[in-house]
């Protein structure tokens, strides 16, 4: 019960069994990965994933392509990012693409509803509007947790879509007919992908534990693959998987727009997410621009990982300080 911030985990009185209100979930995962009996799992997608591959008919009927998760670099087991490319298209994938790709997207997106917001507060002569505030949108759990938790900030949320939905979008304009499975380690996507808003731009989510299973039982030893190589992102998009690294670039784009008055302050999971929008609700927060994370140290933390620790953050720099563009 204590690995659950948001206090959705009990255990029912009269037969002494642990039940989850999911009034309260925003399934972030923690539960998964601190039981200690494995009782709790997320739902596994792979077999329909599986399906989707084999009724595709070796990419003839329709492609399927893999948005992978920046985060993944962080997995030791896979190799290189490279190998792990090749790796997946093994399994029947048409294309890879990165999730960072629609990152890069995402920070344009939200510097510029930003800038609207101060805009249009400056044309207002109510006190309370000519101090915008705006949070990140990325992390389903930490908006999950918002319109839960804090619903009075709900209109602070970037309307943005995630970095996924966002990739997914470009993919399925110039392939319609594409089917679209995001790779991650994030328990969250697989609530996010069937949300109405997603508008079914997402078909499935695989979890990198499950990447790894599936791989295995194909007999596949991505150490041992070839490299294929990937340049669909920059720095900036890149190092979403790590905590700070959207106000990082958020800083970054705001500079380059001309745009003045940003003032990001990094929640590294639920608990300081927690606190500065208790700030916020009193009216003492300092910062206008709030980039919220679930997880404790960004993406690289996810529940469905296989490794967590902090030699995952220096991993994604070193992604990210690899990428072509670092603009």
């Amino acid at each position: 019960r204590l690995s659950c911030k948001v206090k959705a985990l009990s255990i029912r009185a009269e037969d002494d069994k642990a039940v989850i209100d999911n009034e309260k979930c925003i399934s972030c995962g923690a539960c998964v990965v601190s039981c200690p009996f494995g009782a709790i799992t997320d739902r596994s997608l792979v077999l329909d994933i599986i399906d989707m591959l084999k009724q595709s008919e070796e990419n003839t009927k329709y492609r399927v392509y893999a948005v992978i998760a920046p985060a993944i670099v962080g997995q030791c087991r896979f190799g290189r990012i490279e190998q792990v490319v090749t790796a997946i298209k093994k399994l029947g994938f048409h294309q890879v693409v990165e999730a960072a790709l629609g990152a890069d997207i995402t920070l344009y997106t939200e510097a510029r509803e930003f800038q609207h917001k101060v805009n249009h507060s400056s044309n207002q002569t109510i006190t309370q509007s000519s101090n915008p505030v705006m949070t990140t949108s990325c992390c389903p759990a930490f908006v999950r947790f918002v319109e839960t938790n804090f619903p009075e900030f709900k209109d602070a949320i970037s309307t943005s879509p995630s970095p996924m939905i966002t990739t997914a979008r470009l993919i399925k304009h110039s392939d319609p007919t594409a089917k679209i499975v995001f790779i991650g380690p994030c328990a969250a996507k697989k609530f996010e992908y069937t949300l109405e808003k997603t508008q079914g731009m997402i078909d499935s989510v695989m979890s990198f534990e499950e990447l790894q299973a599936f791989l295995d039982a194909r007999g596949i030893d991505t150490t041992q693959c070839e490299d294929t190589f990937l340049d669909n992102a920059s720095f900036y998009g890149r190092i979403f998987a790590k905590s700070g690294g959207i106000a990082q670039g958020v800083a970054h784009v705001a500079e380059k727009l001309g745009l003045e008055g940003v003032k990001p302050v990094v929640m590294n999971g639920i608990e300081q997410c927690r606190q500065h929008l208790a700030l916020l609700r009193a009216k003492k927060e300092t910062a206008n621009f709030l980039e919220g994370i679930a997880c404790d140290g960004g993406c690289v933390g996810g529940p469905l990982s296989i490794t967590r620790s902090p030699k995952n953050v220096f991993d994604v720099d070193k992604y990210g300080e690899s990428a072509t563009e670092q603009d």
